[in-house]
């Protein structure tokens, strides 16, 4: 530790234990509980009410918890029970910064109109003493019945809050933390200094209005908020709720979910963006996510003030430039796994219908004609599969197509691993000319716009079978129109388009529209509940573990970096212009404060460096504002 540096005395942290230690209010969960074991309990249904009730103010708080204690009469297994189901229950920000707690012990205080004996057996996992906790105390009849409450404790009656913290006697600063009236209550009686409303899990309104009104009551949309302005943690760094996240076009919910629970702010749009309404959208965002109708230009991104990363919730990048974020030091990611077999799938039930022109045969079907005949259905048993892009779709496109009993072959500039019986051509028109059905899976660069157009489509066989699940530019509609009436095509299956609607309510026109055995589907390749999870899953994990850990690995324009956790440590990451001379500027920053150098990177690209340093805790501001300076410097962060 730098020995120039000295952290500020520590506040007590004194905290609310329902809606705020824990992410429920426990006599409502002991109501559930109850009423699970005896159905006939109608009365139970009493006890929310109560309990939102007292919370907000409305009624006195020893009638709310007497009233309730005399419904529920628990037993002592019944409490028991209930410490247990607590203990799955600790709010997400608590849960991710248990190792706080447990360096400071004492530091940290439970109040809590609650009981001793569902209390004590949760927050103890955190090094909070018994001695530590205040609480109120059940009066239990001969059988092990709770039948009410001790009145003497102050905890059971009104403004006992503020009795019980004055009764401390603690010296130093006090900070109450917590989501009920009787919380604020503390500060307003002058037991505390200051107050936090927390509202990560439940947000009282009128708890909420009396906070914001002071500047020594801020709202706290989770306990990092708290630790980073008492000075626990991240004195230089910024809180994860402070970190906006926006997510674009449907993605997911387990996306919102994933960055939720990891403490950080997010919002949702329903449908795409377009590029004036995404300058205004995107100012003050961290974390942008969107699918493929979203362009992020370098317009957009002069106005992006605060962009880290960039997630792409698809398989494609083409939408995002890529050039203009590595200028200015924003990592992007994508998903490009996680919908294959979706897409794969849909492939190989489009080449079957197709085929056996179902299409046509289902729609005269629903006009009432009956249509029984052989005629231009065929097998897919013998035909040969022409697969043009033999990437992660493409190969397992091959696996399962020779599973049908197809021959395949396949044209990719790149050298491939060849699997099952799949054969590589090198000729694209050989490959044209030779299969029976061709099916596209190749990306979206520029290069490839219109890479199937009227002279492909007169080499391919007459009466072959079209399918495109990649990319809308790559195919020239028009050519492919004129192919299909002429008979040279004698079905196609098309998912993407050269411009696409932006939303479900925008129309869609195409010159296909209407002609014969042609599937046209609206960009659902991968839109199976499946994918779209793995893919919020995968895309998701890898934002995260660059915001929390610097890691970079799957970046699509990033040096790759795979890091560890940041734990007893402090990170910082310099993502710099490729120069000469930043690294050493790097280290004579770290030699002039005396900082010691636990690990150390570096990853360049042709354009880019990355430098993570971890170093012990403890630091001056002024070694970061340095950091922040060196020649080239693109983004920096600080991690704790």
């Amino acid at each position: 530790m730098n020995a120039s540096f000295t952290p500020p005395n520590l506040a007590t942290l004194i905290l609310d234990f329902d809606s705020t230690f824990t992410c429920v209010e426990a006599l409502d969960i002991l109501a559930e509980q109850l009423a699970l074991a005896d159905p006939s309990r109608t009365d139970l249904a009493l006890i929310k009410p109560l309990t939102d009730q007292a919370m907000s103010g409305e009624i006195g708080f020893s009638e709310a918890l007497q009233r309730r204690i005399q419904i529920l009469k628990p037993t002592r297994d019944d409490i028991a029970a209930l410490a247990q189901t607590l203990k799955g229950r600790v709010s997400a920000s608590i849960t991710r910064n248990k190792a706080v707690f447990l360096e400071h012990p004492g530091k940290f205080r439970i109040i809590s109109g609650g009981f001793h004996d569902f209390i004590e057996p949760v927050v103890a996992d955190f090094g909070i003493h018994p001695e530590y906790v205040l609480a109120n105390r059940l009066i239990w009849d001969e059988n092990g019945v709770a039948i009410g409450v001790d009145l003497t404790n102050p905890l059971s009656q009104d403004g006992g809050k503020i009795v019980a913290v004055n009764n401390l006697g603690l010296p130093g600063t006090i900070v109450m933390i917590g989501d009920g009236w009787t919380d604020y209550e503390v500060y307003k009686g002058g037991a505390a200094e200051r107050f936090y409303a927390f509202v990560e899990n439940v947000a009282r309104p009128k708890v909420v209005a009396a906070a914001e009104g002071c500047e020594s009551t801020p709202v706290a949309r989770s306990f990092d908020e708290v630790l980073h302005a008492e000075g626990y943690q991240g004195r230089y760094s910024f809180p994860r709720s402070k970190l906006k996240v926006l997510l674009l076009e449907n993605v997911h919910p387990e996306a919102v979910r994933l960055f939720r629970e990891e403490g950080y702010d997010v919002s949702t749009v329903k449908g795409a963006l377009d590029e004036d309404d995404l300058i205004q959208a995107i100012q003050g965002v961290h974390i942008l996510g969107l699918r493929s109708k979203t362009n992020v230009t370098a317009k957009v991104l002069e106005h992006a003030d605060k962009l880290l990363a960039v997630g792409a919730f698809c398989i494609g990048t083409n939408q995002i430039d890529l050039k203009a974020c590595s200028q200015k030091g924003i990592a992007v990611f994508n998903a490009p796994y996680s919908n294959t077999r979706s897409v794969v799938e849909m492939v190989l039930g489009l080449l079957v219908v197709l085929t056996r022109d179902i299409p046509d045969k289902s729609a005269a079907m629903h006009k009432g004609v009956w249509n029984k005949s052989a005629t231009g259905s065929h097998e897919v048993r013998g035909k040969t599969l022409g697969i043009v892009g033999y990437g992660a779709i493409g190969s397992q496109l091959s696996i399962l197509a020779e599973a049908f009993g197809m021959r395949v072959i396949y044209y990719d500039l790149a050298e491939k691993l060849l699997l099952g019986n799949a054969k590589r051509y090198r000729s694209f028109d050989a490959l044209l000319a030779e299969a029976d059905v061709i099916s596209l899976h190749v990306d979206g660069r520029r290069e490839n716009k219109n890479l199937i157009g009227a002279a492909q489509f007169a080499r391919m066989k007459d009466g072959v079978i079209f399918i495109n699940l990649s990319r809308g530019h790559i195919v020239d509609i028009d050519a492919l129109a004129d192919a299909m009436k002429s008979g040279k095509v004698y079905g196609a299956a098309i998912d993407v388009f050269p411009e696409e609607p932006r939303t479900n309510d925008d129309p869609f026109d195409s010159p296909l529209m209407g002609l014969k055995n042609l599937v046209l589907t609206p960009h659902i390749g991968g839109s199976t509940e499946e994918a779209q999870e793995a893919i919020a899953e995968f895309a998701s994990e890898r934002l995260l573990n660059f915001l929390n850990r610097g890691d970079t690995t799957f970046s699509v324009n990033m040096p790759h970096v795979q890091l560890s956790e940041v734990e007893g440590r402090h990170r910082f990451l310099h993502l710099h212009q490729n120069v000469p001379g930043v690294l050493a500027a790097i280290n004579a920053v770290m030699a002039k404060y005396n900082l010691n150098v636990l690990a150390q990177h570096l990853k360049t690209t042709e354009s880019l460096g990355y430098v993570i340093v971890d170093v012990d805790n403890g630091y001056p501001k002024e070694a970061l504002e340095e950091l922040k300076q060196v020649h080239g410097t693109l983004k920096f962060r600080s991690l704790t």
